[in-house]
């Protein structure tokens, strides 16, 4: 599903969710693009001598449904990701969804920009937190 919202669309307290599933797969292919390939992410053996227990998801990879959220929902296509901030919480693990919520917090009409409270949690818990800041281009 994707949405699209102008500025002129966008009201204080807006929000959306996104909800992804984290997979064996998603984790590889995110090693794979990224070339991050801590074992504790990849290696079972590893991972269960680390105070996790089990691999965890890339922390990037938790982030980057953020920009998922963003890019296809609130505001949707057509923005221009400029900031983020990240503070991770909790580990992801591997079939775990992850619920993202963005709220707009702010509305820049002369600079066409608002700022957006970015959360993602598992199971109720939270595992990143953060704000963005987005441009919006001028409606057509």
């Amino acid at each position: 599903m994707t949405t699209s919202y102008t500025l002129e669309q966008l009201s204080i307290d807006q929000s959306i969710e996104y909800r992804k599933y984290v997979t064996e797969a998603d984790v590889h292919a995110f090693a794979d693009i990224t070339g991050d390939n801590n074992p504790v992410h990849l290696d079972a053996e590893y991972a269960a001598a680390t105070s996790f227990g089990k691999p965890i998801a890339h922390g990037m990879l938790t982030a980057g449904f953020i920009s998922a959220a963003i890019g296809t929902r609130l505001p949707g296509p057509g923005c221009i990701y400029l900031e983020q901030t990240l503070k991770f919480r909790a580990p992801v693990f591997i079939g775990q969804e992850v619920v993202t919520t963005v709220k707009v917090t702010d509305i820049n009409t002369r600079r066409r920009r608002a700022t957006l409270k970015t959360v993602c949690e598992c199971e109720g818990k939270v595992v990143v937190t953060g704000e963005a800041t987005i441009m919006l281009p001028a409606a057509v």
